[in-house]
């Protein structure tokens, strides 16, 4: 959309947003999306100058964190209670964004959107806001993305020997591995993977439907033409698409 002019609008609270397409505010969305594209900067706008160590409505000696490590607890504890007007979130919600964006390697910085030209001085590199920096560096963002998202649609339970191999080689999941299915689920859709005790190990996207997927479990990867009529993929889920979760 951008080598065509057009400038994308991921908006979360519109009348045309439904229920299974939401993540809960903006500020999340645009973490997420910042995952996805692996973005160096993440830009969130409000009515304050950024994040301060007080509410300003009750403590108009509050000042301004400048610089501060994404994901550090003591962030909440000063952005609590200190929403906006308007939208789905406040400070709070942005101080937790900026948490997972940094998951990606992004840097968060909020400022006050009031202010003039601010997307221009922000690029200018002026300093304004607060910037809030990843503690560590990038990760893939694909599977940072996989672990946060929060629509999903199935359960696959894993036998021992599985969830050793997923948690010791990082290998992709094979249908071979799989006991039981749960949930009703199309290819492409995120599911979480389980073991023996119910607890989850892993979660991606997977390549089989639920029904596809019933058929297969328990069985060696050259079966898979046999039992369906077809093969799309010799993995139920690729370690491309699959992120461990515990």
């Amino acid at each position: 959309m951008l080598e065509l002019g057009a400038i994308p609008v991921v908006n979360e609270n519109d009348t045309v947003a439904t229920e299974e397409f939401r993540f809960g505010d903006n500020d999340t969305l645009a973490a997420l999306v910042a995952n996805l594209v692996e973005a160096d900067l993440l830009v969130l706008l409000t009515d304050q100058q950024g994040l301060l160590d007080g509410d300003p409505r009750t403590n108009p000696d509050a000042r301004l964190i400048r610089e501060a490590q994404a994901g550090d607890i003591a962030l909440e504890k000063m952005a609590a209670g200190s929403g906006g007007a308007f939208g789905c979130g406040g400070m709070l919600t942005k101080v937790r964004a900026a948490a997972r964006a940094a998951r990606s390697g992004t840097m968060t910085l909020i400022a006050a959107g009031n202010e003039h030209n601010i997307l221009q001085r922000l690029a200018a590199d002026e300093k304004l806001g607060t910037r809030l920096i990843p503690p560590r560096g990038a990760v893939a963002a694909r599977k940072q993305w996989l672990a946060g998202q929060l629509k999903v649609r199935g359960r696959l339970l894993l036998d021992d020997g599985a969830v050793k191999v997923l948690r010791g080689a990082g290998s992709s999941l094979l249908p071979i591995g799989v006991t039981r299915v749960e949930g009703e689920f199309d290819r492409g859709d995120l599911v979480v993977c389980l073991d023996t005790l119910g607890g989850e190990v892993a979660r991606g996207l997977v390549n089989y439907n639920a029904a596809e997927s019933n058929k297969i479990i328990g069985q060696p990867s050259s079966r898979i033409e046999e039992l369906l009529g077809y093969i799309d993929e010799t993995e139920l889920i690729h370690r491309d698409n699959l992120v461990l979760t515990d």
